[in-house]
């Protein structure tokens, strides 16, 4: 039900098409988050359009408002929400890191105060199954403990320790073979502690894996050469999820290092700020430049916006905080990392992915390609040797 069929490689980067009980997509790809049970101002029609694969929705939220039986009675997230296709929920762990002072963490679960009305919730590995099922997605996450950054070596460990006995309830409790469990490897940048982590996770063989505890605030050469770490020692038959990563050289990076699937909020809330994603690197809709300029957001994008408006007259909606100039901004956001990852599987089919990564890299980093972004392309570079499990 859950066949990962990987169709093409070039070095670490790989093409694959990954069969869900919704439809198969195909990988790398990034994942639209629709917090609430919608993706902020898009449609599902336009997610469709754009060519929207898969979305996320979001446990902690859901499960507080509208409740999680609501969601049921409309037949999961696909009834509730109107997208038919494939959707992932998170487990709930990356919200209780977030909410910091808010919430107590012991070996049971987590307690915390929900921030609609400061009554207190009680979410365990057994509560977060039993949501995620009730939401009905496709593909649901084990229960974690996403450390911050920076945090103290022993706290990561008791930490990660403390998930992979988590994921274990979480396995125990799980009912719904029709959906997806992955397990999450934590860590934080830390060598040693993402082996331990990936040796106590590896053995419950899940449908698929995904990198936790990154994105949290770490500078990127801290980040990339933990991802570069963990990916080479997961699976190579199973997809790898890179979690809460949404900038575009992130994108590339990990695709570079054998990712196959992203999410983050990224292109949506800075569409709601003013900003437009493009190949030379992110455009100020609130700056004066655009509001004379003729030309679209992005000559090369293929979306509703960019076909049909100029930037001064987005710049102009922006100014006059018109509901469409946001919406438009994050439409376009989404299909450009859409179109991103269509770029790279096409590079990779083609045998050419380092070639064009570069060559988007030099066009991307206007005041020159960062050191990191180099090593990560040149590890990618070099196919899988003998750490890859089978």
């Amino acid at each position: 039900m859950f066949e990962f069929d990987i169709q093409h490689r070039d070095g670490r980067a790989r093409v694959a098409q990954f069969h869900t009980p919704r439809g198969t997509v195909t990988t790398p790809m990034f994942m639209p988050v629709g917090t609430q049970g919608t993706v902020k101002g898009i449609s599902p029609q336009e997610l469709t359009d754009i060519g929207s694969q898969m979305i996320l929705g979001n446990t902690y939220h859901l499960m507080l408002r509208p409740g999680e039986a609501m969601v049921a009675a409309h037949g999961g997230l696909p009834g509730f929400t109107a997208y038919p296709g494939p959707f992932l929920t998170d487990s709930g762990g990356f919200q209780v890191m977030s909410l910091g002072h808010m919430r107590k963490i012991t070996e049971e679960g987590v307690v915390f105060k929900s921030h609609l009305d400061g009554s207190l919730v009680n979410l365990t590995p057994e509560r977060s199954i039993q949501v995620q099922e009730a939401l009905g997605a496709d593909i649901i996450m084990a229960f974690d403990e996403c450390p911050p950054y920076p945090a103290e070596r022993e706290y990561i460990l008791r930490s990660l320790e403390r998930t992979e006995r988590w994921l274990a309830r979480c396995l125990t409790v799980k009912s719904r073979p029709e959906q997806a469990l992955f397990a999450i490897v934590q860590g934080g940048v830390h060598e040693d502690l993402r082996q331990r982590s990936l040796d106590l996770t590896l053995p419950y063989e899940t449908p698929g894996f995904a990198l936790g505890g990154l994105a949290v605030g770490e500078p990127k050469g801290e980040m990339y050469p933990a991802v570069a770490f963990t990916a080479e020692r997961l699976p190579e038959h199973k997809p790898r999820y890179l979690m809460g990563v949404g900038h575009p050289e992130d994108l590339v990076a990990g695709v570079a290092l054998g990712v196959d699937m992203f999410d983050c909020v990224y292109p949506t809330r800075t569409g709601r700020f003013g900003y437009a994603l493009t190949d030379e690197g992110r455009l100020n809709m609130n700056s004066s430049a655009p509001r004379t300029s003729m030309e679209p957001l992005d000559a090369e994008c293929d979306c509703y916006a960019c076909r049909n408006y100029t930037r001064a007259y987005l710049a102009h909606l922006i100014r006059a905080e018109e509901m469409l100039g946001p919406r438009m901004l994050s439409l376009h956001n989404l299909r450009y990392l859409h179109r991103l990852m269509e770029r790279a599987r096409a590079a990779i089919q083609a045998g050419q992915f380092h070639a064009w990564a570069s060559a988007w890299a030099e066009r991307y980093f206007r005041s020159g390609v960062p050191e990191w972004f180099q090593q990560a392309l040149e590890t990618g570079r070099d196919p899988l040797g003998q750490k890859s499990q089978s």
